[in-house]
């Protein structure tokens, strides 16, 4: 017997630098039990800081998870993974992260540092920083902290390791700053259509999100990542893979162009498009969830406001209806609402060398 589905909508509103907008969309998209929303971000272009967006819907939400593009191409990984588990303590085990690069020179030269290199070297550096990031999460053993004001102690030294990395570009001795998040891992996110992105996807990925317009091609680029996932020694269950789809929902079914609507989705250059209403929507993904050929559709909505409010109210009211999609949040966690397990940590588990042996 399938699971139910996993849904999740992007949040972004371009132009838009008021948190309240993006925490206002972030509560429709709990009304509705989505597992997460993303938030788009780039240095190619002006807008907000999405993780620093999602800090401040942290709190003005319960339950939805949250995931913030985080490029690795000009960020120190050591300030990212401290980042992301600090909203994964803001948001009590919510946080996600949308691993991106940054491929233009435009993007280099806002810092300085250095020159774009091609993709494939960029997606190695964003695999490498994947790499440490989890390793510095783990740097903190659970019930590292002591927090004992009488004796004046924070944490247990003897439980607090280095990490020790050595990248191509970088190397982070460790430890974190940040204590073990409430995840142990935060949840990391690949968009998974760049070829070079596929590798990292397989193996650093919880989800990966990738783009197709037909049963047959979504049950193609899963089966890949699968495999690849496999041959790097994963548990290829362990990848949850959601088709990413463009909506646009503003004249219902019966204005649905041949080829959208009941039809499926129709390439674009931005991607596969869907342009009808909620109810052919929701048989859409029925259909493809009863294939086999997905574990669920991230949704990207061209007028965001109107399509996410009919997304929620139409699609997803109809698909709890049929019993395909959960009506409340089973668990707290965003790896609870995708079915998957908390990491354990690695540095306790292998006795490696501590910071210090004394609690200080």
């Amino acid at each position: 017997m399938r699971g139910l589905v996993h849904l999740a909508a992007a949040l972004d509103l371009p132009g838009v630098v008021d948190g309240g907008a993006f925490a206002g969309l972030a509560r429709l998209a709990e009304r509705g039990g989505l597992d997460f929303v993303t938030l788009d971000d780039s240095f190619a272009r002006p807008g907000p800081d999405a993780l620093g967006v999602l800090c401040r819907v942290a709190p003005a939400t319960r339950r939805i998870g949250l995931v913030p593009t985080v490029t690795t191409t000009h960020t120190e990984p050591f300030r990212v993974q401290a980042a992301v588990a600090t909203l994964d303590w803001i948001g009590r085990g919510r946080a996600g992260w949308r691993i991106d690069v940054s491929v233009t020179e435009e993007e280099a030269r806002l810092f300085g540092r250095r020159h774009t290199a091609p993709a494939d070297a960029l997606w190695r550096e964003a695999g490498e920083v994947a790499d440490v990031a989890a390793r510095l999460w783990d740097s903190w053993e659970d019930g590292a902290e002591i927090r004992d004001a009488a004796d004046g102690r924070f944490l247990d030294g003897g439980r607090v390791h280095r990490v020790d990395f050595t990248g191509t570009g970088f190397s982070v001795r460790g430890p974190s700053t940040v204590p073990r998040p409430p995840q142990g891992h935060p949840v990391r996110v690949v968009d998974a259509t760049d070829a070079h992105a596929c590798a990292v996807a397989a193996r650093h990925a919880d989800v990966a999100l990738v783009r197709a317009a037909s049963p047959a091609q979504a049950a193609g680029v899963r089966d890949r990542l699968r495999e690849q996932a496999r041959a790097f020694g994963r548990d290829p269950e362990t990848l949850r893979v959601l088709v990413s789809l463009l909506v646009d929902l503003g004249d219902g079914e019966h204005a649905a162009e041949p080829g959208h609507g009941g039809g499926g989705p129709r390439p674009s250059v931005h991607g596969p498009l869907y342009r009808g209403g909620p109810v052919d929507l929701a048989e859409l993904v029925a259909s493809w969830h009863a294939q086999g050929v997905t574990d669920g559709f991230h949704f990207v909505p061209v007028e965001p406001r109107r399509d996410l409010e009919r997304l929620v109210n139409g699609t997803v009211a109809l698909l709890q209806h049929r019993g395909l999609f959960r009506t409340f949040y089973p668990g707290s966690t965003l790896r609870e609402h995708l079915g998957l397990a908390r990491p354990a940590g690695r540095y306790a588990a292998a006795g490696a060398p501590a910071v210090s042996r004394r609690a200080s």
